[in-house]
């Protein structure tokens, strides 16, 4: 392997990463900063890199968008996004149709091109990049009115699948005299495997994630990121649409009961990053910005016509009509327009188009709509929003708790209030919680509320408490140790159980992999693992070491309320 290569691709990633900082000083979204440097890598740049295999290029960008939709799937909050999901998938489907459509009957009837490259043209650029939207409403701190960054979400994911089954289309079209015949069986392919294959491969990853113990930590992370990449090629390899499945596939695993979901969180957030960084860079690498004078003119005319009028049509068709109330705002309708930007997907079909000999002239096109649509639209984005009074100023949900969970200021835990508890009918400002400790937010059912101090505690309240991290030193460690069956803990109360004074059981990981805060009336399993914190200088703890020491907190007295074991079914 060539080393050079190694290095000087190490280079190229982390210019780009410490390039990213300037998309979120001056608002310019990430694709252009990563285009841009691409072209300077490029044959007419400082560095001259003669690259133009367009089949490695499409190898390597399809992969990479694999990621790109999967983590578009998985941080869809379908809670949220339930109100607008029928015009968001409407939208995501009918709207890319009609858009494309649109599309190549002004490039066939007004540009003049032949009707398979207005077709192709079309196809590829009728998907919207949800990373570049986005990436611009975090920066400027946007949050949109009427729920619109919620749709904006759901359809700007979901879109890119029927973006890219047009294109196979066009391609089989152009591929075989019997293409027209096999355009029937050819969506139903698409359709069917995509979705059987998506249900099957979420179904068998959240059983395995809820009942199977890996050898180390980090395994879990490992095998979604396969069962990603396999939700994608199976049902491909199947003439099935690829990027659906592993969308829905995304939706289905993201919206489930697992575990170490803000692990994963963090991993493909990292991953997806590279993916993009990967793709934009490799756009701007491919184009040779000597041959884009000769298309720049019908660019333009493309990015002027999908801006203001394929675009706008195919919104105001689905989201302007139905019952009064039902039906749309202007306003809305016109950020939806405008927030259309074209990015990563449109690259890699432009991609596979060249590779389908579709011809270096639709590449070209393409790279110009996708750089003017993210630098005018993207740009403009937020001064549009505002001047339709479509930012809403009161409240903001660019961040979740889990943005400062992960602070180094800031913990979050979440407390249940069963029957009983001693909180239950008291105020907020009667319950005694320690200084620098605040309650967050309670879960009431599907409410959450903003507590007050005449705020009452009510039995079946999830409580979400704040406070200070604790940053971990020396005099402290934590062990674990599990229940055999030979274990003396086996089978007991932790209040039965005699463990030294200067060590506490602060949790209890079930074989489900379901971990407890334990209590003094929480029973142990064989199969449990235990852990325990403890001071360095008491005695490694053995299954048939008896010690007269105290319960290191868990008294048998703790339990008052005659509550059942913690974790018993």
């Amino acid at each position: 392997m060539d080393l050079q290569i190694i290095l000087f691709t190490s280079l190229i990633i982390m210019v780009c990463l410490l390039a990213s900082r300037l998309s979120w000083k001056f608002g310019m979204p990430t694709l252009l900063i990563f285009m841009v440097l691409g072209m300077l890598f490029g044959v007419d740049g400082i560095f001259r890199l003669d690259f133009n295999d367009f089949d490695m290029a499409n190898t390597v960008c399809s992969f990479a968008l694999v990621f790109i939709m999967f983590y578009g799937g998985f941080g869809t909050n379908w809670k949220e996004s339930r109100p607008v999901a029928v015009k968001s998938f409407v939208l995501a489907s009918l709207g890319v149709v009609l858009t494309a459509a649109i599309t190549a009957l002004f490039c066939y009837f007004v540009m003049g091109f032949d009707l398979i490259m207005s077709m192709m043209l079309g196809s590829v650029v009728s998907s919207t990049d949800a990373a570049s939207v986005f990436s611009i409403l975090k920066q400027k701190k946007l949050d949109l009115k009427e729920n619109t960054s919620s749709l904006l979400a759901l359809e700007s994911g979901s879109n890119d699948p029927a973006s890219y089954m047009l294109t196979v289309l066009v391609l089989t079209l152009m591929s075989s005299e019997g293409g027209l015949a096999q355009l029937p069986l050819l969506i139903v392919t698409q359709l069917v495997f995509a979705l059987l294959f998506s249900v099957l491969f979420a179904l068998v990853t959240i059983f395995v994630l809820k009942t199977f113990r890996f050898a180390a930590d980090g395994f879990d992370t490992i095998f979604v990121l396969v069962m990603a990449v396999a939700a994608y090629a199976l049902p491909a390899l199947l003439n099935g649409n690829g990027y659906l499945s592993v969308y829905i596939f995304g939706i289905i695993l993201g919206n489930s009961n697992i575990k170490n979901k803000v692990t994963l969180v963090h991993f493909f957030d990292g991953i997806t990053g590279l993916a993009q960084i990967v793709i934009f860079f490799l756009l701007g690498l491919l184009v040779t910005p000597s041959n884009l004078p000769s298309v720049l003119l019908p660019s333009i005319a493309i990015f002027l016509f999908m801006s203001l009028v394929s675009r706008p049509a195919s919104v105001f068709a689905i989201m302007g009509v139905g019952k009064k109330g039902r039906r749309s705002s202007l306003r809305q309708m016109l950020v939806v327009s405008w927030a259309g930007l074209r990015g990563a997907s449109s690259i890699v079909f432009a991609i596979m188009a060249v590779v389908g000999g579709a011809g270096q002239d639709v590449f070209d096109m393409v790279f110009c709509v996708c750089l003017m649509s993210v630098a005018i639209q993207g740009s403009l984005l937020p001064a549009v929003s505002k001047k339709l009074d479509m930012v809403n100023t009161q409240s903001r949900h660019l961040k979740t708790f889990n943005d400062y969970q992960d602070s180094a200021e800031m913990q979050l835990m979440s407390l249940h209030i069963p029957e009983g508890h001693p909180w239950v009918g008291k105020t907020v400002r009667e319950l005694n919680i320690l200084v620098d400790t605040l309650i967050v937010v309670i879960k009431r059912g599907e409410e959450s509320i903003v507590p007050k101090g005449n705020t009452k505690i009510q039995a079946g309240d999830r409580v979400v408490l704040g406070g200070e991290v604790y940053n971990e030193n020396a005099d402290v460690e934590l062990t674990e140790q599990e229940i055999t069956k030979s274990h003396e803990w086996g089978n007991k109360l932790i209040s039965e159980i005699n463990i030294p004074q200067n060590v506490l059981i602060i949790g209890v990981r079930r074989k489900n992999g379901r971990t407890i805060i334990p209590r003094g009336n929480t029973a142990l399993y064989v199969g449990d693992t235990v852990i325990l914190c403890k001071g360095d200088f008491v005695e490694e703890i053995k299954p048939d070491e008896h010690t007269n020491g105290k319960n290191g907190g868990h008294g048998k007295d703790e339990e008052k309320d005659g509550a059942p074991a913690a974790g018993q079914s």
